[in-house]
């Protein structure tokens, strides 16, 4: 099953964000991901804003490919870089409907 990984992110220092920006895409490819997008041009259509700097949307495979990329030890100092430098949030959900009614996605 497809995971997507939305990552939140709201910047409170961007000392970290060139060398992540630089770097950390090899490490999502390594995983099998990829960018959807990695964009900071934010708009609520419905409800309230969240206090975001940007939003990052990546799928991979599989959750466990998602999982393997957050975990990966090549990760970890740029992973301890953006939560020193930022408020962020990473969520991971499956390509499934929870409802069952859209025929291309996984019944959930």
């Amino acid at each position: 099953m497809k995971a997507f990984l939305i990552a939140d992110i709201k910047v409170t220092n961007d000392n970290w964000v060139p060398e992540y920006a630089a770097f950390v895409h090899t490490l999502v490819h390594k995983h099998g991901g990829r960018y959807l997008s990695r964009s900071g041009n934010v708009k609520t259509l419905e409800g309230t804003p969240p206090d975001t700097s940007l939003i990052a949307i990546m799928p991979f495979p599989s959750t466990k490919h998602a999982e393997a990329f957050v975990a990966d030890p090549a990760y970890a100092p740029y992973m301890a870089a953006r939560k020193a430098g930022s408020e962020s949030r990473f969520q991971l959900i499956d390509d499934s409907d929870l409802a069952g009614t859209i025929s291309y996605l996984n019944k959930g």
